[in-house]
């Protein structure tokens, strides 16, 4: 059973602190189905990102478009990027992942010429890195470093880490992809976000199409098409599944009833929440709530001794 957390503002902004105390990179091992809802939920951060399939492979998502990753493999997500990843065919995928503010890349005055350009670029959602050009290596070579730097933290380390960052950079950037910067899909990836965000922010209330297609100034029937391409479902369905995810955490708590998560997720009936909770979690939230409890107390116990 899943108890860790993957926390998200109601704006889809990953909560997860993506810096040390010294500098605002983080690098860590991520095993997908580790959280509360056995995948990393859509979200988006400001910081680049650079993975590195460890154990067994996982589907991303970003923006539109999906791309598995195989061990072995990596990937690079833009800054702002709506993105979520899956454990694919239940390999139990591990990754690391590695997070850094763009300011940290060069020196300020280098920015304009060889940062902003990039992360900038509504064609450059994500790169996947693969294992036969030598650019491909150096970064996944580079990545796996910076991990080990990062763990150890052997003196000047730091110095360490930005070098092997802007040397991923300069053999990210120098892979010669084209830049385009297209007004049309930066309006489209910012009114989906909209829409999320509205859903996010309003889960526990009454919510239908109409509201949802206002938040992203759109027709309800391209609100349905976006939603379709994006998060493979219609925005009502969307809504369903985010109150369940919500839920999950709440019946964690011993000292919550069942009825009492289902009113605080939205539903306006106990049974009604009784059958989708199954539909979508194969158990009821009884069920779950004995599940998680009994798995905390053998924790409690295992660490007892």
């Amino acid at each position: 059973m899943q108890i860790r957390d993957f926390l998200i503002t109601p704006q889809l902004e990953e909560l997860t602190q993506h810096k040390t105390v010294q500098l605002p990179v983080a690098c860590y091992e991520t095993t997908i189905k580790q959280n509360v809802h056995g995948h990393i939920p859509l979200h988006w951060h400001n910081e680049i990102q650079f993975v590195l399939v460890t154990s067994g492979k996982a589907l991303f998502q970003i923006n539109e478009e999906e791309v598995v990753v195989q061990k072995g493999e990596g990937i690079f997500i833009n800054s702002n990027c709506l993105h979520r990843a899956d454990d694919q065919a239940a390999s139990n995928c591990v990754y690391i992942c590695l997070n850094a503010s763009p300011l940290t890349l060069l020196t300020e005055d280098l920015h304009a010429k060889y940062v902003y350009p990039y992360i900038q670029a509504t064609n450059l959602a994500y790169v996947k890195i693969g294992t036969d050009g030598d650019w491909e290596k150096n970064i996944l070579r580079a990545v796996m470093e910076i991990h080990q730097l990062i763990e150890q933290k052997s003196p000047y380390f730091e110095i360490s880490v930005l070098h092997h960052l802007n040397f991923i950079w300069q053999n990210l950037i120098m892979n010669g992809i084209p830049l385009e910067h297209k007004e049309t899909e930066i309006v489209k990836n910012q009114r989906m976000k909209q829409m999320l965000i509205y859903i996010h922010a309003h889960f526990n209330e009454r919510i239908t199409l109409s509201d949802i297609a206002k938040a992203g100034q759109l027709s309800r029937s391209e609100t349905c098409r976006y939603f379709q391409r994006i998060v493979k479902q219609s925005p009502l369905n969307y809504v369903m599944d985010y109150r369940i995810k919500r839920s999950l955490l709440l019946l964690q708590d011993p000292n919550t009833s069942v009825t009492d998560v289902g009113y605080q997720v939205g539903f306006n009936s106990t049974s009604y929440f009784i059958a989708k909770f199954r539909e979508s979690v194969g158990m009821t939230p009884l069920a779950y709530k004995k599940i998680t409890k009994d798995k905390f107390w053998k924790m409690d116990v295992d660490s007892s001794f």
